[in-house]
């Protein structure tokens, strides 16, 4: 089954004027689709163009051209509809210390003009696991539960896309794990998410297809399995009894590097070499090999690779 998108955009470019000389493209023709019911990942250092697209999206920033269609619904020709059809969930914490989260709600949802009697308020702090802290001062909640809150706030209007802005700055181990798992629900419940992130891992396991922008480019596109599989060079680690340096003429390629503590790291590429011919290196220079682990690489290495220069 063909599945619609949740987001197209086409030759999306904005340009800022920093005086009558000086202009700065932050996002220059930008293309990407993202399909109902998965979970987006848009990658990219600082000042790549995420935040300027995430504004443009929320309607902060006026675009200088291109289409941005949300939904089916054409940014020009019905932004209000293209602004109920997404909830951004924002990087800064920014709620009212005296309203308990069933208020902060409720209230949302009036801005929202949701009439009294089609609100969801105690389906979605359920969702987000705050039903026991509905009625509490937010100022009283941990740094995770606000989190959660700012997920229920950007939900009060059932958008059928998420946008999540780097939703784990700054957020501690356990409670990042914990709000992975309510937005693994909520996608599943058929919320589409797009998700900005700068932690490789992060991306690694929760999306399906990453885009990777690089000063208001876009740079690569794919699944998540292909981007991993892009990586050429992979690394294997032996724990050997005592190092001895391998002749390193005739190697084809393939670079050992030396640990203190008796570790010999041999990385090659992975189309060009196999492993035994590798272990035969090692073996050859009269190491007794007591251990072998390899490391296939990561997100991370796709990602310097792609924007380094």
């Amino acid at each position: 089954m063909n599945k619609k998108n949740a987001l197209k955009i086409e030759k999306l470019t904005k340009i800022y004027s920093k005086n009558s000389s000086q202009e700065i493209i932050a996002l220059n023709n930008l293309n990407l689709e993202v399909k109902e019911g998965e979970i987006f990942g848009l990658l990219g250092p600082n000042g790549a163009g995420k935040t300027t697209f995430l504004n443009i999206l929320a309607g902060i920033v006026i675009k200088n051209s291109g289409n941005v269609n949300v939904w089916g619904y054409d940014l020009d020709v019905n932004p209000r509809q293209v602004r109920s059809s997404i909830g951004i969930v924002p990087q800064e914490v920014n709620l009212d210390a005296f309203f308990s989260p069933r208020k902060l709600l409720e209230l949302q949802a009036g801005l929202y003009g949701i009439p009294k009697k089609d609100r969801i308020t105690n389906t979605i702090l359920k969702m987000v696991s705050l039903e026991n802290q509905a009625d509490a001062y937010a100022r009283s909640l941990s740094g995770g539960m606000k989190r959660r809150l700012l997920i229920a706030k950007a939900m009060v209007h059932r958008p059928p896309i998420l946008v999540l802005d780097e939703p784990t700055a700054g957020v501690d181990v356990e409670l990042r794990k914990n709000l992975w798992e309510n937005v693994k629900t909520l996608n599943k419940k058929g919320v589409t998410i797009i998700l900005t992130t700068h932690l490789m891992y992060e991306a690694e396991e929760m999306c399906n297809r990453i885009a990777i922008i690089n000063k208001g480019n876009l740079v690569k596109l794919d699944t998540t399995e292909n981007l991993l599989d892009s990586i050429k060079t992979k690394k294997i680690i032996f724990k050997v009894k005592k190092i001895n340096k391998i002749n390193i003429e005739n190697l084809n390629g393939i670079r050992f590097s030396y640990n203190s503590n008796n570790e010999v790291v041999a990385s090659y590429e992975r189309k060009k070499h196999k492993i035994d011919e590798i272990i035969n290196e090692v073996k050859n220079a009269q190491m007794e090999i007591y251990d072998i682990s390899t490391d296939e690489g990561n997100l991370e290495d796709v990602f310097i690779d792609l924007t380094k220069n």
